[in-house]
């Protein structure tokens, strides 16, 4: 991919204002219809979200994918689905769940988290994603199961994750950080590489 921007020591507001301007740019873009984007599930992406609900934005314009989801109601802890709603339905923006024959949008920011084994969205080692894969969204059963979320999950794919104008990431801690690092030079084939390698789309990372 293009050369990732590292961004180092910037607070839940910093992010939330870098975010809040690359969704003004989008929506001067587009004067009229939907912004979509892709967020993460997770304790990062929340109190950022929070930061970014202060923020002067027209949020009645925007649809908010979840990249991944585990398969529960939406009123359970678990769901993705869900914590987006409480988080970002109560200013007017959309909230899009995950289906089995969705079809996802061109995002203008696709925000991807990563885990300590290097999956991104549910797409875990086990799955074997693909750069290529002609599906969109898939379901999958996590191997092992995360103690945390036992639970079958509905993803996008690669391919539906990368179709964007923006990608973004948020990298706590030392050791995230090294996996991302060596993900970024092609030192490993965790699923965060192979996004890397496939994206073609300019990349910031929070770290």
């Amino acid at each position: 991919m293009n050369t990732i921007r590292m961004i180092e020591g910037a607070s839940d507001a910093d992010i939330a204002l870098w975010l809040a301007e690359r969704l003004g740019a989008a929506f001067a873009a587009t004067p009229s219809g939907t912004v979509a984007i892709c967020l993460p599930g997770g304790g990062t992406p929340f109190p950022i979200l929070a930061e970014l609900a202060k923020c002067d934005l027209p949020f009645t314009r925007l649809a908010v994918w979840p990249g991944d989801d585990r398969i529960v109601p939406e009123d359970h802890p678990a769901s993705n689905t869900g914590r987006l709603r409480a988080a970002l339905e109560p200013l007017g923006a959309m909230i899009v769940p995950l289906t089995e024959n969705a079809r996802s949008p061109h995002f203008a920011l696709t925000w991807l988290g990563m885990g300590g084994d290097g999956h991104i969205a549910s797409l875990f080692p086990n799955t074997d994603p693909r750069a290529d894969d002609p599906q969109l969204i898939r379901r999958l059963t996590p191997d092992p199961l995360p103690p945390e979320a036992p639970f079958e999950r509905l993803s996008l794919t690669i391919p539906a994750l990368l179709a964007c104008d923006d990608l973004v990431f948020v990298m706590r801690g030392a050791e995230k950080r090294a996996l991302f690092e060596a993900a970024r030079l092609g030192h490993n084939d965790l699923p965060i590489a192979r996004a890397l390698a496939a994206a073609r789309v300019p990349g910031t990372c929070f770290c």
